[in-house]
């Protein structure tokens, strides 16, 4: 068994208790899951925001992973950047309060909102461009 390092300790499958062994998933039963490509996995973990345990070549995501999956997600879906979520997944400390991860996620997203809201109204104008020079080409058809 291969050993990894998560969050500065060393974890293999052999220290994982029976309890939690039963909540360790698979790479396909993952991807299933999120609906997400084995290949995104292993990318996210190349990009260290995953660290599935390892069993020779098998991979065995825990809860946390789970965890970690679905606010890259989130994240990804809203507009962040990978670096950007792992700047605020990585500032998670759960003996702490956690104070720091939530200001610089409140900041990143009052940011990222404004930018989704100013993309919208360029949106809204291109849409309205568009229905105008549709509406202008169905009157000039119809003469």
């Amino acid at each position: 068994m291969m050993n990894i390092s998560t969050a500065g300790s060393s974890l293999a499958l052999n220290d994982v208790s029976d309890e939690n062994k039963n909540e360790l998933t698979r790479i396909g039963e993952m991807a299933r899951t999120f609906g997400v490509t084995l290949r995104a996995l292993r990318f996210y973990e190349d990009k260290g925001l995953l660290q599935p345990i390892r069993d020779g070549s098998t991979r065995l995501y825990t809860h946390r992973d789970r965890a970690r999956l679905k606010l890259v997600l989130l994240g990804r879906k809203v507009g962040f950047s990978l670096r950007e979520v792992k700047q605020m997944i990585d500032l998670y400390d759960p003996t702490g309060t956690n104070t720091k991860q939530f200001r610089v996620t409140l900041e990143k997203s009052e940011r990222q909102l404004g930018r989704l809201n100013r993309q919208r109204q360029a949106l809204d104008d291109a849409i309205g461009d568009l229905q105008g020079l549709i509406s202008a080409v169905r009157a000039r058809l119809e003469r």
